[in-house]
């Protein structure tokens, strides 16, 4: 057994790596995105409010593999063409910046009146006031939340399959099925384990760091 794991790691490795590319090229790109949208969720201007909560609830209301399915077989009617890979992060990407964008707005929204009374008081900017003030708080506020999406989306990450891209899931599916037997995928699922283990423990070291604001 241990030798047939070794003839399969280097495959289902492979697929690990296209899965953690996936992972984090997501959040690089809908942290940083959640927060903007947020701010426009909460703006005073309601064609850009509108807007936005359209576009958060078509994401957070439609299946992440149906998004998927069109950005890389749909989008190419309209003349829009993807690779795979480019597919699939520009579909994380949409999808997983509406749910940090309600987890930010959720948490902008638990942020007292009154700090911001008293940063106009002490003349800062709303750049300052939120770059100082008001994001550290949000960020504790919302780190437990984000931490369930970032785990959710070590998952979720298995869906892209869908678009024939070489992930985790698909390394162990074919290995499973050219040699009839189901430890690939028992392989598989430990290594999922181990991704989210990681996660969970670095989120927790970023809990215990963001303490200090309490």
């Amino acid at each position: 057994m241990l030798h047939y794991f070794a003839e399969i790691l280097p495959s289902l490795l492979s697929g690990a790596w296209m899965t953690i590319r996936i992972f984090l090229w997501t959040l690089i790109i809908s942290i940083p995105l959640g927060v903007v949208v947020s701010l426009g969720l909460l703006s005073k201007f309601s064609p850009l409010r509108w807007i936005l909560k359209f576009y958060v609830w078509l994401m957070r209301g439609t299946p992440l593999l149906l998004q998927l399915i069109f950005v890389f077989y749909g989008l190419p009617i309209i003349g829009v063409i993807f690779q795979r890979y480019d597919a699939a992060i520009f579909a994380f990407a949409l999808n997983y910046t509406a749910y940090f964008a309600e987890i930010f707005r959720g948490g902008f929204q638990a942020i007292p009146n009154g700090q911001f009374e008293s940063a106009r008081v002490l003349r800062l900017t709303r750049w300052q006031t939120l770059r100082k003030i008001v994001i550290p708080q949000v960020v504790k506020i919302v780190v437990p939340s984000i931490g369930n999406e970032v785990v959710n989306l070590v998952k979720d990450s298995s869906l892209v399959y869908v678009i024939g891209l070489g992930d985790l899931l698909r390394a162990g599916n074919i290995a499973s099925a050219r040699d009839v037997t189901l430890l690939p995928l028992v392989a598989v699922g430990i290594i999922y384990l181990i991704l989210t283990g990681i996660c969970t423990y670095l989120l927790r070291r970023v809990e215990q760091r963001l303490s200090k604001w309490e």
